[in-house]
């Protein structure tokens, strides 16, 4: 049960911590301490809603396709594979600062839209959690729930870390080098994963 959760934490926590337009966007809400707490529950919220549809959707359609499970498996091997080579290749290339803009204030009305574009309108975020935290759950069966709460714990974390935390957050994040470190546990956490399914995967057919 503990490394159904465990898994899903680091799982959720590598693919959200990588850097994008959302992460931009809630760190730099944070440095102005504008509308955090909406911003960090929006962003978690929606996370957490499709987790859940990922883990449940997914569960029900192997029910149905039982060829599904294996395609979504190795899929998400090659994905965390090929995630975790363009990390290193990242930070190869000396990391990219995250930094916010500064911007005159911004009314809660257009944040919460500009939230909610930025998480429901990009297409990663459906890749990541409908269908590759959706497949991964299932090989922590009968935990696929802890699976997917460990995810949505991570999201949370992360968020809320950066959002308040973004005034000590700020400093480090905006130089380079640190982001190479960042990178680095991603890739490393992504190929570890995905090892890890390889060797289940294979135990489990032999």
């Amino acid at each position: 049960m503990f490394a159904a959760v465990f898994a899903g934490f680091l799982t959720g926590l590598s693919l959200i911590a990588a850097i994008g337009a959302q992460n931009a966007f809630v760190l730099r809400q944070g440095l102005r301490r504008e509308h955090i707490g909406v911003v960090v529950a929006l962003c978690a919220g929606s996370d957490a809603l499709l987790i859940a549809a990922g883990v449940l959707g997914f569960n029900a359609a192997a029910d149905r396709l039982p060829w599904l499970e294996p395609v979504m498996l190795w899929g998400g091997v090659v994905f965390l594979l090929v995630y975790g080579a363009l990390r290193f290749r990242a930070a190869l290339k000396g990391g990219e600062a995250l930094a916010a803009a500064q911007d005159a204030p911004v009314p809660l009305r257009r944040v919460v839209l500009t939230c909610l574009a930025l998480t429901w309108l990009n297409p990663h975020v459906y890749l990541d959690t409908l269908a590759l935290l959706g497949a991964l759950s299932s090989q922590y069966a009968p935990h696929e729930g802890l699976f997917g709460s460990g995810a949505m714990v991570a999201s949370v974390v992360f968020f809320a870390a950066l959002g308040y935390g973004a005034r000590l957050l700020a400093p480090v994040l905006a130089r380079p080098r640190a982001w190479v470190v960042v990178e680095l546990m991603i890739g490393a956490v992504m190929w570890a994963i995905a090892v890890s399914l390889i060797v289940q995967a294979m135990g489990a057919s032999s």
